[in-house]
């Protein structure tokens, strides 16, 4: 199968990826170094990650690494990225196309794609307003509602899952120094993560809480001196979480973090429904912390009391983090235990298969 895997960056995560790949200065190299950072590797597939010869990956988006595949190539001008995007679909000789960025590459591109591309899939696990993806032969999803979502518009949708990247298991294998961490967005669609956060936050006097805040650009302009003028309360961070809050941390400075935690925080952002397994989830429980998230449907392995801890309400979280961290060798116990179980429910070996299974039934 020659398989092209296409993904996309997070702006936060783009000054990172510049400083780690300063140094290089082909196309190769820089994605090579995106790679070993691990940044979204739950979702990349085992050949991508082995680095086969059938199997080609970029991040779409990346403007720096596209112009570079296209100087490169010797393409003229100054094409667009989805010009490039498309070259390097033909160039490749595709047969299969992953994408994990549909939102910028639609039903629109998809239609322009070169004929040896036979099968069309993309990931998308949240709702997208108007985005079409009716021409991908199916929407990827873990969330089973908005696979229905999906399908309420005319796409074919398929359940599949992140998987547990091997790197994982280089992390956390000494002293967690770190009582609680929380790492992720922070903007409208969060408003109960944001209450929860704010209790945990008052914990920051007796225990070692951390919260790394990716923010919106309207909280980032909310709590900037001129928009203290505006009228923007609503969208500035409660004292308590602005006294504590650190900027996000992404790629293996991630899987650092997590490993010296010993609860990782995680709560499911408003439009998710009672579906639960984000991919903090497979983070948190990959690097043997305890997950600690709100109440709902959990996929295999994630088993309130057994493999992690749940709650219900922002005042719960905080009980349940206080009893955990006061009963920490029995949690300690559970968390090692969700570290194998995902470990062995999602494999990268079996999410493959998986994939395959899916190519060959679209």
């Amino acid at each position: 199968m020659r398989l092209f895997q296409n993904s996309g960056l997070y702006p936060s995560y783009l000054p990172r990826l510049n400083q780690l790949a300063a140094n290089t200065r082909s196309f190769a190299e820089r994605r090579d170094v995106f790679l070993h950072d691990r940044f979204g590797a739950a979702h990349f597939l085992k050949p991508v990650l082995d680095g086969s010869p059938e199997a080609f990956f970029t991040n779409g988006d990346d403007e720096v690494l596209q112009r570079r595949w296209a100087r490169e190539q010797g393409m003229s001008g100054e094409p667009t990225l989805e010009a490039i995007l498309l070259a390097q679909v033909e160039h490749h000789a595709t047969e299969v196309f992953y994408n994990l960025d549909p939102v910028r590459y639609p039903s629109t591109f998809v239609a322009k794609l070169p004929a040896c591309v036979k099968t069309t899939l993309c990931w998308r696990a949240a709702p997208s307003g108007n985005a079409d993806f009716t021409a991908y032969g199916a929407v990827l999803g873990n969330f089973p509602s908005i696979l229905d979502i999906w399908r309420g518009k005319g796409c074919r949708a398929e359940l599949f899952f992140p998987a547990h990247d091997p790197a994982m298991d280089e992390y956390g294998h000494s002293e967690r120094p770190i009582d609680v961490v929380f790492v992720g967005g922070y903007s409208r669609h969060h408003r109960a993560r944001a209450r929860t956060l704010e209790q945990v936050a008052q914990l920051a006097g007796s225990r070692n809480i951390v919260l790394c805040l990716d923010a919106s650009r309207l909280t980032k302009l909310a709590e900037s001196t001129l928009g203290r003028l505006l009228p923007l309360r609503s969208h500035r961070r409660p004292d308590a979480i602005a006294a504590i809050a650190k900027p996000p941390v992404f790629g293996r400075n991630l899987y650092e973090l997590i490993g010296s935690s010993k609860i990782v925080l995680n709560g499911a952002i408003d439009m998710s429904g009672v579906d639960r397994g984000n991919m903090r989830c497979f983070e948190a429980m990959g690097c043997g912390a305890l997950l600690v998230s709100d109440a709902g449907g959990y996929p295999d392995g994630m088993q309130e009391g057994s493999t992690i801890e749940t709650y219900d309400t922002p005042e719960q979280a905080v009980e349940v983090i206080s009893r955990s961290l006061q009963d920490w060798p029995r949690l300690a116990e559970i968390a090692a235990l969700g570290r194998a179980r995902v470990r062995d429910i999602y494999r990268k070996d079996a999410q493959w298969r998986q994939f395959g299974d899916l190519v060959g039934r679209i």
